[in-house]
């Protein structure tokens, strides 16, 4: 069944499913053979990264495991805060563990960064990072990406995962955001 969207809330598309999808093709291609025959543990970043993790997921070996982690620093607004805070932990040990960190998307970095020593202080064998998307002109603090789908414009995007006030994570392609949609 084809799905029908409004448009009106967003000024244009900037990421069709069907690149996401063949996207996600490439991306774990590479992951499973860099990681072939190691304990991978795919730590999806809640709750952004859910349609990212899954569908990455589905395309690894059924031996690799996931976990989730939400940790934010954004309040309610469009910007971060610079607060990163911890909303839910992990449930696995890391220890020995190759950590592959899915991210929906790359924004100032303040949270990835963060993110990044917090898991390697945990003892895993690895951390690297896996995002859908980058703005690489919003960037505030530089993260090591060793799995990137698509660089974007600094706009205020959402679909796939990504919202605005809880609204549009279901979308199947990332979309421009209408600044009247957001703005008071």
């Amino acid at each position: 069944m084809d799905q029908q969207f409004d448009m009106d809330d967003f000024t244009k598309v900037i990421v069709s499913e069907n690149d996401i999808s063949r996207k996600l093709d490439d991306i774990a291609l590479q992951i499973r053979a860099d990681y072939d025959g190691e304990d991978l543990l795919l730590v999806g970043v809640l709750k952004g990264a859910v349609m990212v993790m899954a569908d990455l997921a589905r395309r690894m070996p059924p031996t690799v495991q996931m976990d989730w982690m939400a940790v934010s620093s954004y309040g309610s607004g469009t910007k971060s805060s610079g607060v990163v805070r911890i909303l839910k932990d992990l449930d696995a040990d890391l220890s020995g563990r190759h950590v592959l960190i899915v991210e929906d998307i790359i924004d100032t970095g303040i949270t990835l960064h963060w993110l990044l020593g917090n898991l390697r202080s945990r003892g895993a064998a690895s951390v690297e990072v896996a995002s859908l998307l980058r703005k690489p002109d919003a960037v505030q603090v530089d993260v090591p990406v060793k799995y990137l789908g698509f660089d974007i414009p600094n706009e205020f995007v959402v679909g796939y995962g990504l919202d605005y006030a809880e609204n549009y994570r279901t979308l199947p392609f990332v979309a421009i955001l209408k600044p009247s949609v957001y703005e008071d």
